[in-house]
């Protein structure tokens, strides 16, 4: 712990990763807050009765579009400054957020409502990709693992705390359109911050550091710069098993997601209590996966020290899947929680060796465009899950075939894993 406690001093003892890291917080804080007055708006509204149908196909409108084209922008994440990503994204987002407060306040639904989210949660995923990309030009190598578990843990904590902060903003008033989009608008405030903050940084600070030369590119010329993206992964197994892993955690994530919203939402009485249901109930499961993210960012530093990124990234994913099984069978309140801090745990310590991998895998002039990759694989696997979810899930969520299902498929990345990083001890 003394050899972890020396790393994060020595990281934050750098301005560039300190303006770094406030800039992911107040952007994700922003992110936090938008994405909870939009569950609130759909799932929680009295104004608004959504059914789990209604649910999985909204994330489907709002994140599957950007997964086909995502990719495509991290070519430019390779060709132009990240700095001028950054500030001009928060910019965009703040003034977007602004169209979606409006839409909710006039009470509209269906696409256009869907069609101002999507362009929030678009610039969002560009947003991210450029923070992951840019990250190694703010700390040395050998401190990556603590960079990033400082730097996404502390960031998944700052969403956390926005949606904190949006639930008790939605407490205010009488729940309905008008109090969710005094909420929804409030997510500027942050978007901009963020903005502020990253002017700071000189244009090419955070990359790339090759000059990709001058003039447009064509829609050829970014399709053949994916495929040599992809190539360059396929080229590199520990880069390979990474995306597989993350992609099936996603798989089961998304699974677990829909069936935590449909226990608290139809299952759990919302009558108080110390865990209720309802939107508050729902908070706390999240509030519990923020403990485990912060839990997973003090232990993976020093168990990748002790253990290597396969051994550690594999416990996590075969233990993770036992505990969901164990703790989500009762499909009680409390046992839900559990279960939420230990998703938050196990989601947390993949994420940072995941990121880790590429971070040191990928060459700098191909690792925006590998990071769009991921973001896509994140999305399509996601709303994959919570498609085939809304269909086979009962109403109440309590369903013993799909939380076996999550156990199978967590220890079949785990198995898929160390089977294919045997060769490469990390």
């Amino acid at each position: 712990m003394r050899r972890a406690d020396t790393t994060v001093r020595h990281l934050l003892l750098r301005g560039d990763f300190r303006r770094l890291l406030v800039t992911r917080l107040s952007a994700q804080f922003g992110d936090g807050v938008f994405q909870a007055s939009l569950a609130g708006t759909v799932l929680f509204n009295p104004q608004r009765a959504a059914e789990p149908i209604d649910v999985a196909a909204g994330f489907a409108v709002l994140l599957l579009p950007y997964s086909v084209v995502g990719p495509f922008a991290g070519v430019w994440l390779d060709r132009w400054s990240r700095r001028q990503v950054l500030l001009r994204a928060n910019l965009l987002r703040a003034g977007l957020v602004a169209v979606v407060a409006a839409l909710v306040l006039a009470g509209t639904a269906g696409p256009p409502l869907y069609a101002a989210g999507l362009a929030v949660f678009s610039v969002t995923r560009f947003v991210l990709s450029a923070l992951s990309a840019g990250l190694p030009h703010t700390a040395d190598e050998p401190s990556l693992v603590s960079a990033n578990a400082l730097s996404t843990t502390s960031g998944a904590v700052a969403t956390v705390a926005g949606a904190g902060v949006a639930v008790a903003l939605s407490r205010l008033g009488v729940a309905g359109d008008a109090v969710y989009a005094a909420v929804a608008l409030s997510a500027a405030l942050p978007y901009l911050l963020s903005a502020a903050v990253v002017a700071g940084f000189a244009p090419g600070h955070l990359g790339p550091d090759a000059d990709a030369g001058p003039g447009r590119l064509t829609a050829r010329d970014v399709a053949r710069g994916m495929v040599t993206g992809v190539r360059h992964a396929r080229a590199r197994p520990p880069v390979a098993a990474a995306l597989l892993v993350i992609g099936v955690h996603r798989l089961c994530y998304g699974v677990l997601t829909l069936m935590t919203l449909l226990l608290h939402r139809n299952r759990f009485p919302d009558a108080g209590g110390l865990l209720p249901g309802g939107l508050v109930g729902l908070g706390q499961t999240v509030a519990a996966g923020a403990v485990g993210t912060l839990l997973a960012a003090a232990a993976t530093p020093a168990a990748v020290r002790r253990l290597g990124r396969r051994r550690w990234t594999t416990g996590l994913l075969a233990g993770g899947g036992a505990l969901q099984l164990a703790l989500g069978l009762p499909f009680t309140p409390a046992s839900t929680v559990a279960a939420g801090l230990v998703l938050g745990f196990v989601a947390q310590g993949v994420k940072i060796c995941v990121d880790t991998t590429l971070q040191e895998s990928v060459d700098d002039d191909l690792r925006g465009r590998l990071f769009s990759v991921y973001d896509t694989l994140v999305n399509v696997a996601y709303v994959t899950a919570l498609l085939v979810a809304a269909l086979l899930l009962p109403r109440d969520g309590a369903s013993v075939p799909a939380l076996l299902a999550v156990a199978a498929g967590y220890a079949l990345a785990a198995a898929g894993y160390a089977r294919a990083t045997r060769a490469h001890r990390t």
